[in-house]
C-alpha cells in the first residue's frame, strides 16, 4: 500500500494537473457516485490527511479517495489515446483542456460536502506530515500507550495513532534508533521521537523524484532486503510478522541492531 509520501506526490500532481482550469469532462464510476456529473466546477486543489486524497471543489464537495493496495492516478495530456479511459480499471476520471487524470483500481471514493472531511476522518491519528503535526504530540503520546504491551512496530503502523505510515518507514524508522519491531511500547523511550525520525524520511522522500527503492532514491537500509547484509554491522536483514492477526505485515530488520 502507497504510504503518506507517496500520497502526498500524487496530490501534488493532481492539483497541478486540475487546479485553475474547468472540469470539461468527469466519470465516476462508483457505485454510490455513479451518474455525478463534476463538468463545469473546478478543482480547488488536492490535499492529503496520512493516506487519503481529498480532491476539494468549487461547489464546496471533497471527491475522496484512497489507493489501498493497487490504486494509482495517472496523468495523460486531453485528447491523446490513453486519455480516453476506456480502460476496465478506471474508476474515477476528470479531465480539463489539457490534462485527463485517471483514478485506477482505487481501493475507496466517495464524494462528501468539504465541512464534513474531519467527520470522515475522525477515527484516524494525526497527521505525520501535516505542517502542524508537532503540535500533536501528546495526543500521539496517549493513543500509543493505551495498549503499553503492544509491539511498536504495530503501533507505529496503526493509523489510529499516526496516520500515514507503512511498512516501510516503520522498518527504516525503527532501525534508525536500534529498536526491535517487538519491543512493547511501554519500553520505547519516546514514541513521538519515533515519529519525528518517520516525518522526516517521508518528507525527504516526497521531495525526492523517485519512491524508496527505485532508481534514484535514496537506498533503504532493511526494507525488502532480505538476506542482505546490514549496511551498518554486516548482519542478513531477516523479516517477521509484526501485529495481531488478520492484521500481520512484514517487518524487516537486523537482528544485532535491533535486537529484541
Amino acid at each position: 500500500m502507497p504510504e503518506g509520501d507517496v500520497v502526498l506526490r500524487v496530490a501534488r500532481r493532481l492539483t497541478l494537473a486540475l487546479s485553475g482550469e474547468e472540469i470539461t469532462r468527469s466519470d465516476l464510476r462508483w457505485p454510490s457516485i455513479a451518474g455525478v456529473d463534476l463538468v463545469g466546477l473546478h478543482s480547488l486543489g488536492t490535499v492529503t490527511y496520512g493516506k487519503h486524497l481529498l480532491t476539494r471543489l468549487s461547489d464546496g464537495r471533497t471527491l475522496h479517495s484512497h489507493l489501498r493496495m493497487e490504486g494509482m492516478w495517472r496523468i495523460e495530456r486531453t485528447g491523446s489515446p490513453a486519455a480516453r479511459g476506456d480502460r476496465g480499471d478506471v474508476r474515477a476520471l476528470l479531465a480539463t483542456r489539457h490534462w485527463t487524470c485517471l483514478g485506477m483500481r482505487l481501493g475507496m471514493m466517495d464524494l462528501l460536502a468539504t465541512r464534513d472531511e474531519p467527520r470522515l476522518l475522525a477515527d484516524l491519528g494525526p497527521d505525520v506530515l501535516a505542517p502542524r503535526f508537532p503540535e500533536h504530540a501528546d495526543r500521539v503520546r496517549q493513543r500509543a500507550r493505551s495498549d503499553p504491551d503492544r509491539a511498536i512496530g504495530a503501533v507505529l503502523l496503526d493509523q489510529r495513532v499516526l496516520a500515514g505510515l507503512g511498512t516501510i518507514y516503520m522498518a527504516e524508522t525503527l532501525f534508525r534508533h536500534r529498536i526491535s519491531p517487538w519491543r512493547p511500547v511501554q519500553e520505547v523511550p519516546d514514541v513521538v521521537d519515533l515519529a519525528t525520525t518517520a516525518r522526516h524520511l517521508m518528507q525527504s522522500a516526497a521531495d525526492a523524484t523517485a519512491a524508496p527503492g527505485e532508481p534514484g532514491a535514496r537506498p533503504v537500509a532493511v526494507h525488502g532486503r532480505l538476506g542482505l547484509p546490514c549496511r551498518r554491522c554486516g548482519e542478513r536483514i531477516r523479516v517477521g510478522e509484526v501485529g495481531a492477526a488478520p492484521m500481520q505485515r512484514p517487518a524487516f530488520y537486523c537482528p544485532r541492531c535491533q535486537p529484541s
